[in-house]
């Protein structure tokens, strides 16, 4: 059966690390990751990746939830991410910076969460220096359906006051996003039947200072898999959006990316994804070739022990 896991893994984890650092760096809504974020199968308790630009390791609970993330920059520089839940929601999370082997207390930080949910629900979170210095608090706020709609920043020198909002027509969604009452970026949402096939269009624009920059429009079947994608520049003697790339997504019968082809005015690049599988069963990939540029990617993946017991059942 092919599953949701199947998309093109290259995009998504380099996609779900850059959340990573975004929710470090800047606050963004809580969110609990899990195995299938990292298109892994099966009880898995860590995940090295290894690539041309470093190392990434990634440790799950028997649950399947993240509970900590290291960046391996060298034996001695590395950064360490630990998330701590309760009730299966996000209740801290603490970013470790150590060069030279050494904790770095002026970089690192402790991110605390707190839930209220007597009305509607609003988490909070602050986040202090490992140097018992506050420096930031974010405030979500959501409506009775479940649906973020502000985000108060507080910091020493001041507040920023994140407003969603949401609109429906004819069957889309239209997601806006403005802070301090300048507009940053809208996503519209959608479907389309394509050949018998239903697809998931989502068309994201992103503002600079309030005007039109940059747009991304997607293509996505039901299994999560993204088969066609185009990239807009906003052109200004033209007030309207400018296609500027083309790419497609092609799958192999078991529902691996097997291909990507990227098309401009000016050239068309192909690439080709070769993968070799572990023996666990799920099976999990651990080694893939990205031609012809022939970039590696590698997973050293552990498992949990399976209860021997559990097991018999399942297969009685």
């Amino acid at each position: 059966m092919v599953k949701n896991y199947f998309r093109d893994y290259f995009s998504s984890f380099q996609l779900v690390v850059m959340i990573l650092v975004v929710m470090s760096l800047n606050g963004q809504e809580p969110r609990v990751f899990n195995t299938s974020d990292f298109q892994l199968l099966g009880k898995v308790k860590r995940c090295l990746v290894i690539t041309d630009y470093g190392k990434e390791s990634f440790e799950f609970d028997p649950e399947g939830v993240l509970t900590k993330v290291t960046t391996l920059y060298s034996d001695t520089d590395y950064d360490v991410t630990y998330y701590r839940y309760s009730g299966g929601l996000l209740k801290e999370k603490r970013l470790e910076n150590y060069r030279e082997d050494s904790l770095d207390r002026q970089t690192s930080l402790a991110h605390i969460y707190r839930i209220d949910t007597l009305l509607n629900k609003v988490v909070k979170e602050s986040v202090y220096s490992y140097q018992r210095e506050f420096l930031d608090q974010f405030e979500y706020k959501y409506d009775g359906a479940g649906n973020l709609m502000a985000i108060i920043r507080t910091t020493n020198e001041g507040i920023d006051d994140t407003q969603i909002s949401y609109d429906t027509l004819r069957g889309e969604v239209t997601k806006t996003i403005d802070v301090n009452g300048i507009t940053e970026r809208s996503v519209r949402t959608g479907e389309k039947n394509e050949k018998g096939q239903l697809l998931r269009v989502e068309l994201e624009k992103i503002y600079l200072k309030g005007e039109p920059y940059k747009a991304t429009e997607s293509f996505t079947d039901t299994l999560g898999r993204k088969f066609r994608e185009f990239k807009f520049d906003y052109d200004n003697g033209k007030s309207s959006f400018v296609k500027t790339e083309e790419i497609n997504y092609e799958y192999d019968e078991q529902g691996f990316l097997k291909a990507k082809i990227q098309k401009s005015d000016k050239q068309e690049s192909r690439q080709e994804f070769i993968y070799q599988f572990d023996g666990h069963n799920p099976p999990n990939w651990i080694k893939m070739i990205i031609t012809p540029d022939n970039r590696y990617t590698t997973r050293r993946i552990t498992y949990y022990e399976e209860d021997a017991s559990k097991t018999a059942e399942e297969e009685n």
